[in-house]
């Protein structure tokens, strides 16, 4: 097997670094000893060499111990090899196990900075082995850079990233890869609509399985089950995409779904909500072997995740101390959340994309949460939040040199599942959280009744956390769940009130239910029990529409759908017949609001009154939760989702629809038909 400029350079730098690393940890660690610089050079040999001999083995020995136990190998690997080394080493001693754990955590801070002077990529080290790996697979096939290979099809979605926000972000030059790009004219920029609720399961559905009309929120109340679904959880993803699947999604031709919240029929599934503590194709032990076995990796990751922590803290403290508004609280479980999905779990999700790439997997979708997690709390444009998209673009730049050495010429796709805007929370308009006010004028009028809220789960950062804990432990019913919604009041206490009203924010869209009522109720039967709840709503600040389903105007059959009427100050709008009594309430909204809302009406299990927050003329909305950034509804920035292909994937113009005077695809729906269809013509699922 040749060995190439490239293999010796590589081998070269990680000689160095690692030597390097552990000089300066036995320098300046307490009771390590010292070494000369010839030494240290034999010692770092020591573990490159011990590093190539073990891996075979953790290999082999990781599908029958699980993730957790793969990840147990690989640490103590990490430790036997480097105390091998050390012992090596004439004349020093290692002054015990804590003396040489603390040098490791030196080395590795040593390490990645050594590696970002020269400019050297994070990503690009995590998945060096990869890419080893993959131009000695490509050598023994043959296979030089200008020869023909199979097509493949990767799909990274950029959660919450909106065409805007992405536009601004190439003006900051802070994704210089995606920019190149667009200057080569290899791939074309454009949006897609998300359309009400636009949120990650919604969305992802579509995207995935080609239909969304089981999810109406990010969480809801199922009135055949009489509780509360929660897609953050991965018991209730389950549940969701059983209801979703046709066993020939996105991803059922041979595919692989890395951190995504449904699997699209994939053959593997790794870090996928849905089936958590499953498994799906290949065990990913062996995958987390490849992860943590690297020298000095997991101490790196480590160092890495309470930095990260350390940098949420610092940017926290800024915006308060700059008066910075609008904002909200950025501590608690926050800060320690961010660090382990920007640090850790991103890169173990790029290491398990390469792998798939290494291994020619057809089609690969993965899900960067990276931006949408600290956009939530940062807001969409702060520094922050755009600084987190420097990161993502490094990750594009390290899978498409992973391209080069792949099995499969890889066609790259860059996707968003919506966008966010920017606003005040609904809580710091109107005083009182949305349930407060739903009880309040309900209270008008009868005596109190009991309700559940999902506020107190403001978000989604738990939801990565909650499925990587899920695929460690293997739990048979993958029900490993922290956080939030571990103990969220699921069902109603037996002595509620016959009328208890749930209520739900997903951003700024507002859910009421009233699980009293064996079936929805329409809008007349609210206001005959509640006379004040719908126009109260309508008066309260903060909120903009208020949606209901009515008699139909005319009875010709009984069997004519409901009218949806949109609720506004000073008027409103029938949908269906297009009556407007006083002032139009959807003027000035987008000219898909219409389309949309009755759409999200009539979607299965959907509430029984709908609300949108207020938006201003800067698209400024009030998120029904504890979030800065949101999305869910409608307005501002969320709705205007992205979309990245490559030039020779086409989208007919036939496809598209005007939106506020652009043309684009309307739907993930749609956008889930132009993946297919890219699909057959890669050779990927039959016709």
């Amino acid at each position: 097997m040749a060995v190439t400029v490239r293999d010796v350079r590589a081998a070269a730098w990680s000689l160095a670094t690692t030597a390097l690393g552990l000089w300066i940890g036995l320098a300046v660690v307490p009771g390590a000893g010292e070494a000369s610089i010839a030494a240290v050079l034999v010692a770092a040999a020591v573990v490159a060499v011990g590093d190539a001999l073990l891996r075979p083995f953790l290999r082999l020995v990781a599908p029958r111990t699980g993730a957790v136990g793969a990840i147990v190998l690989g640490s103590l690997a990490q430790v036997v090899v480097v105390l091998a080394a050390l012992v090596a080493l004439p004349g020093v001693d290692v002054g015990g196990v804590g003396p040489l754990l603390l040098v490791l955590v030196v080395a590795s801070v040593v390490m990645a900075l050594a590696r970002w002077v020269i400019g050297a990529n994070d990503q690009s080290y995590v998945v060096a082995d990869v890419v080893r790996r993959a131009d000695r697979q490509a050598r023994r096939r043959g296979v030089e850079a200008h020869a023909a290979r199979d097509s493949g099809l990767l799909v990274i979605q950029l959660d919450g990233v909106s065409r805007s926000t992405f536009d601004y972000a190439v003006q900051a030059g802070l994704v210089p890869r995606l920019a190149q790009w667009q200057e080569r004219g290899s791939h074309t920029v454009e949006s897609w609509w998300a359309r009400v609720p636009s949120t990650t399961p919604a969305s992802q559905a579509g995207l995935l399985h080609g239909s969304s009309r089981q999810i109406p929120a990010f969480r809801w109340w199922d009135r055949a089950r009489g509780r509360l679904v929660v897609t953050n959880r991965p018991p209730d993803a389950a549940l969701v995409e059983a209801r979703l699947s046709t066993g020939d999604g996105l991803l059922a031709h041979g595919g692989a779904a890395v951190a995504t919240m449904f699997s699209g029929d994939a053959q593997t599934a790794l870090l996928v909500m849905s089936r958590a503590g499953r498994r799906g194709g290949l065990g990913p032990g062996q995958l987390f072997v490849h992860f943590f076995s690297s020298p000095f990796l997991l101490a790196r990751a480590l160092v890495g995740t309470v930095a990260e922590t350390l940098k949420e803290l610092y940017q926290g403290w800024v915006q308060a101390a700059r008066g910075v508004r609008p904002r909200v609280s950025r501590l608690g479980w926050y800060p320690w959340l961010r660090g382990v999905t920007n640090v850790v779990l991103r890169d173990l999700i790029v290491s398990m994309v390469a792998e798939q790439m290494v291994r020619g997997t057809p089609t690969i979708f993965v899900d960067l949460v990276d931006y949408d997690e600290i956009a939530h709390h940062a807001g969409p444009l702060r520094p922050e939040a755009l600084r987190a998209l420097e990161g993502i673009d490094g990750v594009v730049g390290t899978l498409e040199a992973v391209v080069q050495s792949a099995p499969r010429d890889y066609r790259v796709v860059v996707l968003s599942d919506h966008g966010q805007a920017l606003g005040e929370t609904f809580e710091a308009v109107a005083g009182a959280p949305l349930v407060d006010v739903v009880r309040r004028l309900m209270a008008v009028d009868a005596d109190l009744p009991a309700a559940t809220s999902a506020a107190r789960s403001t978000d989604e950062s738990w939801g990565p956390v909650n499925t990587a804990l899920s695929s460690f432990s293997r739990a048979p019913d993958g029900r490993t769940v922290v956080g939030p919604d571990r103990t969220r009041r699921e069902r109603p206490s037996p002595d509620a009130h016959a009328d208890e009203v749930v209520v739900v924010g997903s951003g700024n869209l507002g859910l009421v239910w009233f699980p009293g009522s064996a079936t929805p109720l329409r809008g007349e039967d609210v206001r005959a029990r509640w006379p004040r709840l719908v126009d109260g709503l309508v008066d309260q600040a903060g909120i903009g529409l208020v949606v209901t389903r009515e008699a139909p105007r005319e009875v010709l059959t009984g069997d004519e759908p409901a009218e949806v009427v949109v609720h506004g100050v000073g008027g409103r709008r029938e949908l269906h017949s297009g009556v407007v009594h006083g002032t139009d309430p959807l003027a000035g909204w987008s000219t898909r609001a219409a389309a949309d809302l009755d759409r999200a009406v009539t979607l299965d299990d959907a509430p029984d009154l709908l609300l949108v927050s207020s938006v201003d003329a800067a698209g400024l909305v009030h998120a029904f939760e504890g979030l800065v950034g949101s999305h869910g509804g409608l307005g501002g920035a969320q709705n205007d989702a992205l979309l990245i292909r490559p030039v020779g994937l086409e989208v007919p113009d036939t496809l598209l629809e005007a939106v506020d005077g652009r043309r684009m695809l309307v739907g993930a729906e749609s956008v889930h038909e132009r993946l297919v269809a890219w699909q057959v013509e890669l050779g990927l699922r039959p016709r």
